[in-house]
């Protein structure tokens, strides 16, 4: 793709590709990876790219991951629609094609998996032994309480024997105080909920670079999809479950702004369920069902 916009080609926050291919050296050799200045949307791309594919070959003998990176998208989305916002150099916007082996109906639990991957990639990086890395379900990525980076995952068409699916992760660099000054009023009221407000990796990191932080994640990535695709999410429910900032605590389900349910966090099981246990009973949520919610104390 020709790049919609010309940013200068010394400007500091770019890839270093060089540096890049010896951080992330198998990933960066056997990976299509494309970096361009501006799109709409890496996942947009992506979906497109695969949807292309010729599916009754790729479902069988898939091809290897493309990752798409973006300095700006003038498009990116989040969950339920959301616009993710950044400045060029600010966050590392990229989204990875993939074919995986397992049907539509086998990849429950597939965005915590990812979650995991961040965090693991996360704990490659220089980070101050103080800063808090978590998870927040079903697919945000906390820091010291305040939203790190947040996950995407579409389908872009699936068979009986494998998936094509598009993961897309944006992760905050820098610039969390220009990023909060565009909250809008509802999220800044609810400030004290963990991921309601943007965190940036520079708060832990003050070196943060893109470069790093995609050799990171893309050296993650290449562990954690072959151990979805052969097992699903089992051997990262442990994981999960150790990382998520909302363990043990009280919750509220809503629906369209209004509770439903509330009941106090006890994990996930290995479709990726989030398990509360309610005064009625134990209750799994299925992920994009109803919004969560820590709960308030009740007057």
């Amino acid at each position: 793709m020709t790049s919609l916009t010309s940013f200068a080609p010394d400007v500091p926050w770019r890839i270093d590709r060089t540096r890049l291919a010896a951080l992330a050296e198998r990933s960066a050799r056997d990976w299509t990876i494309d970096i361009v200045d501006e799109t709409g949307s890496t996942n947009a791309d992506l979906m497109e790219q695969l949807r292309a594919l010729p599916r009754e070959r790729a479902q069988f003998d898939p091809p290897p991951p493309t990752v798409r990176v973006a300095y700006l998208q003038t498009a990116g989305r989040g969950r339920r629609g959301h616009a993710w916002l950044a400045e060029p150099g600010n966050a590392l916007l990229m989204s990875v094609g993939v074919v995986l082996r397992r049907s539509v109906e086998r990849l429950s639990g597939l965005s915590l998996a990812i979650g995991v991957a961040v965090l693991d990639a996360l704990a490659r990086l220089p980070l101050s032994p103080s800063a808090r890395p978590a998870l927040k379900w079903p697919n945000d990525v906390l820091l010291d309480d305040g939203k790190l980076a947040g996950i995407l995952i579409e389908t872009a068409w699936n068979t009986p024997h494998a998936t094509a699916v598009v993961i897309g992760i944006g992760t905050n660099l820098h610039g969390a105080d220009l990023l909060a000054a565009q909250v809008n009023d509802a999220n800044r009221r609810a400030a004290a909920t963990p991921g309601a407000l943007p965190a940036a990796l520079a708060r832990a990191w003050p070196d943060a670079n893109l470069t790093d932080a995609l050799a990171a994640l893309l050296d993650s990535l290449d562990a954690a999809l072959p151990r979805f695709e052969a097992d699903g999410f089992r051997p990262f429910r442990q994981r999960w479950t150790g990382g998520h900032a909302w363990a043990g605590r009280e919750v509220t389900l809503l629906d369209q702004g209004l509770e439903v349910a509330r009941g106090i966090v006890a994990g996930v099981d290995d479709r990726g369920q989030l398990m509360i246990d309610t005064p009625e009973g134990p209750r799994a949520i299925v992920t994009g069902e109803l919004s969560l919610r820590l709960a308030k104390e009740r007057p």
